[in-house]
């Protein structure tokens, strides 16, 4: 399952369970690939809100690498009382879980 596939697939299920998310999208540009957010690179694919609950979502294809910066950011909401995941689609009966 491709990183895009599996980012649909948990899409999806935010929706289905009543979850509001937001992601930011890189787009093409004369430079190459951009992503318009000012700040510190490596922000979570996701970041998904329903009710008090507030969590912050790395998205990977079984065998991706988490980036140093990816790694940082995590760390830096986990610190700060943050639920924070890194998940793959192995990850699935934990994902569920998580989002019922």
């Amino acid at each position: 399952m491709t990183e895009a596939d599996f980012q649909k697939t948990v899409t999806d299920t935010l929706r289905l369970f009543g979850w509001r998310y937001c992601h930011f999208r890189p787009a093409r540009t004369a430079r190459g690939w951009r992503t318009a957010v000012s700040g510190e690179v490596g922000f979570p694919d996701l970041c998904a809100v329903r009710g008090a609950r507030v969590e912050f979502i790395e998205l990977k294809a079984e065998k991706g690498r988490l980036s140093q910066e990816q790694a940082t950011w995590l760390a830096a909401l986990g610190q700060a009382g943050q639920s924070v995941h890194c998940w793959r689609p192995s990850d699935w009966d934990v994902i569920e879980e998580v989002l019922r």
